[in-house]
């Protein structure tokens, strides 16, 4: 009974209300209704603020919640282990990535070794990846930077410098190189707060003293770039995920060493994973030497 009331207290939570819940678990509102308040008996707490048709977890149900979130990712885990065979021919694989360039190889090779195993990827900035991770709503997360914590396995994969690119009618197009001085006073369209690439290109010209004009924050890529291409400005962008185009040109900075990085990362107390570790397996294979 505990564990069936802790799994429908977790739908209830996931999907927001207990008629989507319900749903999603086959069993009536009423029926799921009674599991929730025998759960909420038995142990004299409340899970949830009901608001007409719309419930809010409690502080003991966001509590509760994240327990539940690791002990249903642990038993799926399990699932999956049992039902592979010992040449991972069933499985699910997620990923969260700051960016498709690396990860949209690392997937690939991973696909043609392990075909039968399915793939899902979640794109989005450092800080939601990582979350992402360490709430077990992935397996694997493609990051940009990672401090250092015990809890993590990181491996490194690859290094690319970070590039300025404007349109080609910017003075800056003309030129083999720029300076990070040079950057003083231009208009400059930066990513959003919680990007490992801003954050870096941050630090190189908080170091050099030089203030650009930040005229927009864009929490994409291809807004930025779109930004770009309309005169609104400049950007940057790591060397490998630039996509050219007829009126765009990437300019290199001659004067200051910014990269950004790939590197792979897990939860440590899931190294022993078998779809997890035939990941690293496949990513082990493909590094090479910077």
């Amino acid at each position: 009974m505990r564990y069936t009331g802790l799994r429908s207290f977790q739908a209830v939570a996931q999907a927001g209300g207990f008629t989507a819940a319900a749903e999603q678990l086959g069993v009536s509102q009423p029926t799921l209704t009674a599991q929730i308040g025998a759960l909420e008996a038995e142990f004299d707490v409340r899970l949830f603020h009901r608001r007409n048709r719309r419930v809010e977890l409690t502080p003991a149900g966001r509590d509760l919640l994240a327990i539940t979130t690791r002990m249903f990712a642990e038993e799926r885990e399990a699932l999956e282990f049992l039902q592979q065979s010992r040449e991972l021919r069933r499985g699910v694989l997620r990923v969260g990535a700051v960016g498709p360039y690396h990860v949209t190889e690392m997937l690939a090779a991973f696909g043609r070794r392990y075909p039968g195993v399915e793939l899902s990827v979640a794109l989005g900035n450092s800080t939601r990846a990582l979350q992402d991770l360490r709430d077990y709503r992935t397996d694997v997360a493609v990051l940009a930077h990672i401090d250092e914590d015990p809890g993590l396995l990181a491996v490194p994969y690859r290094r690319h410098p970070v590039v300025v690119f404007t349109r080609t009618d910017h003075p800056f197009a003309a030129r083999d190189a720029i300076a990070l001085a040079d950057l003083q006073g231009e208009r400059m369209i930066v990513r959003e707060k919680g990007s490992t690439t801003r954050r870096a290109f941050e630090e190189a010209i908080g170091a050099a003293g030089v203030a650009p004009r930040i005229v927009m924050e864009i929490g994409s890529r291809e807004a930025i770039r779109e930004a770009v291409i309309h005169g609104l400005g400049i950007g940057y962008v790591s060397a490998a995920e630039f996509v050219a185009d007829p009126v765009l040109r990437a300019v290199p900075i001659a004067d200051a060493q910014i990269f950004t990085y790939a590197h792979v990362v897990i939860l440590r107390e899931r190294a022993d994973g078998r779809v997890i570790r035939a990941f690293l397996d496949t990513v082990g294979g493909m590094l090479r030497p910077e």
